[in-house]
């Protein structure tokens, strides 16, 4: 196949003055290589196309893809994620992981757990706060029990997530959620906080045909931030964080982690691979937190790809696993053209 590559590159971003934390969810030069290479050793022609706008241009001077490989996450805007797979669709240009409406519902956390609720799946209360006066206005507010967790409701990669998101009581409650409205310019999710393990579970697949596969642990070290994967956990790597491979055949709580997991994805009608956040409770059962339908694919940092390794898996076998998924669309697409 002829397959195009979009992505963000965090070294263009920074260089036009752009943060460190703007660009935390870009991808590094390195990653765009380790993709490039594998399908080009997987027999696939590629083409560099870049970001959005850049996607945009090329599509108006008539270039055309078999397949686009879209790794990218946007740099603003609620429906940043959705934007390269909308333009693509305007052109019957299939392409790998979720569709538009997928990426604009997942990257928003609240109407995730409105779908994942809807599943009658288990997840945190929460409440949504738009400004300060929410705190204050909204009955739903007063029936959360502290600790809570505040967070963004449309950021990924840790951004907006500190020591300071879990708090104990009102007036930390109050003075989080004025700083990351401040900041951050988006509504604010509130939900009650799970002290139990953390689970992330990477899917493969899509509708009937996803599978799960596999579980890490994510444990934080002694010198980490507490409490999550905060953006400084992050940044900063192995020291701070272990992504450690549990097995649901040994393990019920991972076992019911998986189930839930899965059903959430196929739920959320997520596409070709991903990974479902998952947390439990004082009690030992895993609620869903976060859907992330747009794995990071970084062969050494990922989870996907870490988890990958940790199964025997190759990463030249994750890529073909996720092409193999999305190669079904590109069948349907030329169909359609034929007609």
């Amino acid at each position: 196949m002829h397959i195009g590559l979009t992505y963000d590159l965090r070294d263009q971003y920074l260089a036009a003055g752009h943060s460190e934390e703007d660009t935390a969810e870009f991808d590094r030069p390195e990653t765009i290589d380790a993709i490039e290479h594998t399908l080009q050793a997987l027999g696939h022609q590629t083409d560099r196309i870049g970001q959005v706008r850049t996607l945009v241009g090329r599509l108006a001077c008539g270039d055309r893809w078999d397949l686009v490989f879209n790794i990218s996450a946007g740099l603003s805007g609620p429906g940043r994620e959705a934007q390269i797979p909308a333009v693509l669709e305007a052109y019957d240009i299939p392409c790998t992981f979720s569709d538009a409406s997928v990426m604009a519902v997942c990257l928003n956390k609240s109407m995730t757990k409105h779908v994942v609720r809807g599943a009658s799946l288990p997840t945190p209360r929460s409440v949504v706060i738009r400004c300060s006066d929410d705190l204050d206005t909204q009955p739903a507010v007063e029936a959360l029990r502290f600790p809570l967790f505040v967070k963004p409701i449309a950021e990924g990669s840790g951004k907006g997530i500190s020591s300071t998101s879990r708090v104990s009581h009102r007036d930390e409650l109050r003075s989080v959620c004025q700083q990351l409205l401040k900041r951050f310019h988006q509504p604010v999710l509130v939900e009650e906080f799970l002290p139990g393990r953390e689970l992330a579970v990477g899917l493969l697949g899509t509708g009937p045909e996803a599978r799960v596969l596999g579980t890490l642990e994510i444990v934080l070290s002694d010198e980490a931030e507490p409490d999550a994967v905060t953006y400084l956990n992050r940044e900063r790597g192995a020291e701070m964080v272990e992504y450690r491979l549990v097995s649901a055949e040994t393990d019920h709580e991972v076992r019911k982690a998986e189930e839930i997991a899965l059903a959430a994805w196929q739920s959320l009608g997520c596409r070709d691979a991903g990974v479902i956040d998952l947390r439990s409770d004082a009690k030992g059962c895993p609620q869903f937190l976060e859907a992330n339908p747009l794995a990071g694919l970084d062969p050494s940092r990922s989870g996907l790809p870490l988890l990958a390794t940790a199964l025997q898996m190759t990463y030249r076998q994750l890529i073909q696993q996720l092409i193999n998924s999305a190669a079904k669309r590109c069948t349907a697409a030329h169909q359609k053209q034929c007609r």
